[in-house]
């Protein structure tokens, strides 16, 4: 995230407490809505992990900044093209038609997802960071660079976090869909300079969206017969 060490702290502190209070209601409510609920938590110790990336960019501590950035990007590269489509999945009524796509653009994802991550785990001179306009940049970081088009990269990316809500049988999934559509402008048409750091503070603030979906119980106005019964 861009500023500071502590604002990164704050942000995690704020979204993993979140985070655990509305997994807390979807434990209660119902478990389909579990895996969403946990992304407010996810997102928070992403935050937490920037944070010491942070600790170690000014503190010229390398070993820091590794690890550090090696959370991070774990949520950034592998976690989140998996975790989304398999929310959705979950989320999905069993006889939906959809429900086989979601799950296969999850596996899709854990195979992504590992291409962009794992070169780093094994090659630490790969995992590049730099301070660019007070943000931290991770741009030079992508070893699918020897592969394809960074645009194609981002494509793939973008599509598998936003295809699965956007064809979701309930209608504020595609809102939320939408949210991440704004999500990618902003980053995209604004925050070149750091877009990897900031799409994923704005991802963390647009989970706030399946907040709401989960305390309302939104799903529940187009399957009741899964979702009608609160607690």
């Amino acid at each position: 995230m861009c500023m500071s060490a502590a604002v990164s702290f704050t942000a995690s502190v704020f979204l993993v407490a979140g985070g655990a209070a509305i997994a807390n209601t979807a434990w209660r409510r119902n478990l389909r809505y579990l895996p969403l609920a946990l992304m407010p938590l996810f997102a928070g110790l992403q935050q937490f992990m920037e944070g010491n990336v942070w600790l170690g960019m000014t503190g010229a501590d390398p070993f820091t900044v590794q690890w550090g950035a090696m959370g991070f990007m774990f949520f950034t590269w592998f976690m989140w093209p998996v975790w989304i489509p398999f929310c959705v999945y979950v989320l999905e009524p069993d006889d939906s038609r959809r429900k086989p796509w979601f799950l296969a653009m999850a596996l899709i994802g854990l195979l992504f997802g590992l291409l962009l991550y794992v070169p780093h785990g094994l090659n630490s001179s790969m995992v590049v960071v730099e301070i660019n306009n007070k943000s931290l940049a991770y741009e030079k970081s992508m070893w699918l660079d020897f592969m394809m088009p960074r645009t194609l990269t981002n494509s793939i990316y973008v599509a598998l976090i936003i295809i699965p809500p956007a064809l979701s049988f309930y209608r504020h999934m595609r809102h939320f869909a939408l949210t991440l559509v704004g999500v990618v402008v902003v980053d995209m048409a604004l925050l070149q300079y750091a877009y990897i750091s900031f799409f994923c503070l704005l991802a963390g603030l647009a989970t706030l969206h399946l907040v709401y979906i989960i305390l309302k119980n939104k799903c529940a106005q187009e399957c009741p017969e899964l979702f009608g019964v609160t607690s």
